[in-house]
């Protein structure tokens, strides 16, 4: 449902990130956001060339004068996205200075100034643990929470009704689980209304009768013409802690998996699908299903498929199944991508031992018994691992670690692969429209602005989901629809 926002008054967005917010705000209000505010040069040149009919404020919240930015008009939203990291669970160890810690005072300044009639505020889930800090600036224990209430107060005395909730973006059709903090505060006498859920989790008895929509998953993100290389061709051997949780991710979700997934695509080459046969040119295969098995066959030869799962590399996580919506997107995001290609087995054969000759199905496939060598130092019972760049362990009775089930049908891993998420990946996970312009932006003057990986991936880890502030705005402001019609 889209409508328009009464005429005369403004959307302030002090965003965050890549302008997720504003996007989510003009969708469902049907118009441009007035101002964005933002102190970070690169992100308000992304945020331009994506919202032309804005004006944009690149200054820090505590410089700007709301009356100023607002020319003393009626304002009817003003949203806050104020610095989370002194928050957030990712911090790290590193004291934050107060001006960060105080962001969200700034909703108080536009309060007494402004008196929006909506106020909403996001930010992570520790948001609610606000407190004093202990003299090396880090949180204090003893009075967590305290400045949150008093926070919480100061609205209240300014005539503000104040609730908060912690939203998943799955829930409301984005394909990533990103939990955040949201506060709605207004002033003007009408209720505030959380918006109800649209998707679910597909085992969920209300998905299955029809009222909610199934989650959507991280397979539709991902760009799988992209190449996934090779964990055992790599220059540099990946880390201890990278291997056990890659092993362990392809036990999980592909060989003790009853389904694993399977993606099937034409047109592209290794490692999403390709033919392993005796032939020297090897052709790719149509397949519109994602969990369909491949049974054609050329010249005798095998045809390989690919598994995957998603990894991320913080401590102890171990990945998600790559039907699962994304996990939380950071500003240094740590999702990577990981494939095992697999062969169907012919004659019934179940693998072998490393020692012993390489079968014909393995004549394209130099890493047939490098992976259960891989699995088996990484997952069985040998707690030290085993580096890539050491020799391989000799396989006997684990066998099964290189062995997949589909459908019934035997197949055997004979490669695994490994790659971080692009940008265009994670900013679909996070709910932005396919036209979204990340990979450049526009400056005060109007000159193109060229951005690197790293500031594309700093925005998209740092925004809202649309699909998050569409829905709080929609369910805050349908009165206005009626109000439209009435006048």
């Amino acid at each position: 449902m889209n409508f328009n926002l009464l005429p005369h008054e403004l959307i302030i967005d002090n965003f965050a990130g890549g302008g997720g917010t504003s996007t989510g705000l003009e969708q469902a209000f049907g118009r441009p956001v007035d101002v964005a505010i933002n102190h970070d040069a690169k992100a308000l040149a992304m945020h331009r060339v994506n919202h032309p009919d804005t004006k944009h404020f690149c200054e820090s919240v505590w410089d700007v004068d709301p009356i100023e930015v607002t020319n003393n008009q009626p304002v009817g939203l003003v949203w806050l996205s104020p610095d989370c990291k002194h928050f957030s669970k990712a911090k790290g160890g590193k004291p934050v200075e107060k001006k960060i810690r105080g962001l969200a005072w700034v909703a108080l300044r536009w309060a007494a100034k402004t008196r929006p009639r909506v106020i909403m505020l996001e930010n992570v889930e520790e948001f609610k643990t606000w407190g004093r800090v202990t003299e090396d600036g880090k949180p204090c224990p003893k009075h967590k929470g305290e400045t949150f209430r008093s926070f919480v107060n100061a609205l209240r005395y300014q005539g503000y009704e104040v609730q908060w909730r912690e939203l998943r973006a799955c829930d409301y059709g984005a394909p990533t689980t990103r939990k955040r903090f949201f506060m709605v505060a207004r002033r003007d006498g009408l209720p505030i209304v959380w918006p109800k859920a649209t998707h679910g989790d597909p085992k969920t008895t209300a998905v299955k009768q029809g009222r909610l929509k199934p989650w959507r998953t991280a397979a539709e993100c991902i760009d799988w013409s992209i190449p996934c290389p090779s964990i055992f061709d790599r220059r540099k051997p990946l880390a201890d802690a990278t291997c056990c949780r890659v092993a362990t991710g392809l036990m999980r979700y592909i060989v003790n998996n009853p389904e694993p997934f399977i993606i099937n695509n034409d047109d592209i080459i290794a490692p999403v699908m390709t033919e392993i046969a005796n032939t020297s040119s090897p052709r790719c295969m149509p397949a519109n299903e994602p969990l369909r098995t491949i049974c054609a066959q050329v010249k005798g030869g095998h045809h390989a498929l690919v598994t995957a799962f998603l990894a991320k590399h913080y401590t102890g996580v171990i990945g998600t199944d790559i039907r699962d919506p994304v996990s939380t997107i950071t500003s240094k995001d740590h999702h990577s991508l990981v494939t095992g290609t697999i062969v169907k087995l012919r004659n019934n054969c179940v693998g072998q031992s490393v020692e012993e000759p390489l079968h014909t199905i393995t004549a394209s496939a130099g890493h047939f018994a490098a992976v259960q060598a891989f699995i088996t130092a990484f997952y069985g019972n040998e707690k030290d691992g085993n580096s890539l760049d050491q020799p391989l362990r000799t396989i006997t009775a684990k066998e099964r670690f290189g062995l997949v089930t589909v459908k019934g049908v035997l197949h055997q891993i004979i490669d695994i692969g490994l790659r971080m998420f692009q940008p265009i990946e994670l900013f679909k996970a996070q709910g932005f429209p396919p036209t979204y312009v990340f990979s450049y932006g526009v400056d005060e003057h109007g000159q193109t602005v060229k951005l690197t990986k790293t500031e594309q991936n700093r925005m998209v880890g740092n925004s809202v989901s649309p699909y998050l502030s569409k829905a709080l705005v929609v369910a805050n402001f349908k009165h206005e629809a009626k109000l439209q019609v009435m006048v």
